[in-house]
């Protein structure tokens, strides 16, 4: 009994999508301005989706190489360890009202 509900839900699914295709393909070959910004609108996608495949297919290899690059600094942090050498700005933090502009340099 399941069996004969589930062909006549299959069969009814496939109509619906047959319309559905059916009333697709009429828009589609109208010349309607919303079918127009439409198609524009997908070729725009695809073009967008296919550089991002070629670009990765290009550059992949490089970027996954520099985000787990071995060696001197790969502790987890994707970027190289700060050199001690250099000098370091003084860290600027905000005061008080009635000390000038409000910026006092840290100690």
């Amino acid at each position: 009994m399941e069996a004969t509900w589930d062909l006549e839900f299959l069969f009814q699914f496939l109509d619906y999508l047959m319309s559905y295709c059916t009333e697709f393909l009429d828009e589609w070959r109208s010349n309607d301005m919303k079918v127009s910004i439409f198609k524009i609108l997908l070729g725009w996608l695809v073009f967008s989706l296919l550089a991002i495949h070629v670009a990765w297919s290009i550059y992949g290899p490089t970027v996954n190489f520099m985000y787990y690059r071995q060696g001197k600094g790969s502790s987890g942090s994707v970027f190289p360890p700060l050199d001690s050498s250099l000098a370091v700005l003084p860290l600027i933090t905000y005061g008080t009202l009635g000390h000038g502009n409000g910026l006092s340099s840290a100690k």
